[in-house]
């Protein structure tokens, strides 16, 4: 690829989807129509980061679109590893207060940021091919690895500038469902409830102050919505999910039987 998911991300708005299975299909089509990234989750599938997660990055690669992984928490082993096979950055949910991110930070990046442990026989350091160098390679690490927390509970938000103020955040990625769930209000991605609505506000004015990005899922995967969004201040869309769109299909086939019983 020509250009690193932070590059995209410095000229405007990018917009990806998340994938849910463990098929490299959806990633192919995704790339072949020209998105930006695609969101491989494996906090909520039977993913691990393992060799079906390998094949889903190199299937992003040879797609010419960006991946970034969910992994399961924050997890050293997860980041290091999601990071060492290729990916474009990683997406750690349910990051709740300060001390999580600098952990983060210190799994994710490599000294002088972080205390990332280093081998050169991995993807990532085109396994210590030509002209392989530790300096250069830690430093381009460093700087092409797009790190994104999750803001997806009220703790976020009750330490939301001690989060934010850590150095090495890239993006962050707001769940309006898991928040709604810590909050024990009703689930909508239309952001139909105030105050999830102004946590979505707070979370763009606050991150837009300290030159960070707002990751948000556009639902319904239409225009009008996305427009609301962009209109908001959001950076990164994602624009539904390998499943959402079966099951969008699986609805209109369902709607045509009808019809015709």
């Amino acid at each position: 690829m020509t250009s690193t998911l932070k590059q995209l991300m410095a000229r405007g708005t990018t917009y990806g989807m998340n994938i849910y299975s463990t098929a490299s299909m959806p990633i192919e089509v995704a790339g072949n129509w020209g998105l930006d990234f695609v969101f491989i989750d494996a906090e909520h599938t039977s993913l691990g980061v393992d060799r079906d997660m390998e094949k889903l990055i190199l299937a992003a690669k040879c797609s010419n679109i960006h991946s970034l992984v969910r992994v399961r928490g924050t997890l050293d082993w997860d980041i290091r590893k999601a990071l060492e096979m290729g990916a474009s950055g990683v997406i750690i949910p349910q990051v709740h207060n300060a001390e999580q991110m600098r952990s983060i930070i210190r799994s994710s990046k490599f000294p002088p940021m972080g205390r990332r442990g280093g081998d050169s026989s991995v993807r990532s350091a085109n396994y210590a091919g030509p002209n392989f160098d530790w300096g250069t390679y830690t430093q381009a690490e460093n700087e092409r690895t797009v790190i994104v927390p999750m803001a997806e509970s009220y703790e976020f938000f009750d330490n939301i500038d001690a989060i934010l103020d850590v150095e090495g955040i890239d993006a962050v990625h707001f769940g309006p469902a898991d928040y709604s769930l810590s909050r024990q209000l009703p689930v909508d991605y239309r952001l139909g409830n105030p105050e999830v609505l102004q946590r979505l506000e707070l979370l763009i004015e606050k991150c837009h102050a300290r030159g960070i990005q707002v990751m948000v899922p556009c639902f319904p995967a239409e225009g009008e919505t996305a427009k609301r969004l962009l209109a908001m201040g959001s950076d990164m869309l994602l624009m539904g999910s390998d499943l959402s769109w079966l099951n969008q299909a699986g609805h209109s086939i369902a709607a045509v039987r009808e019809q015709l019983q």
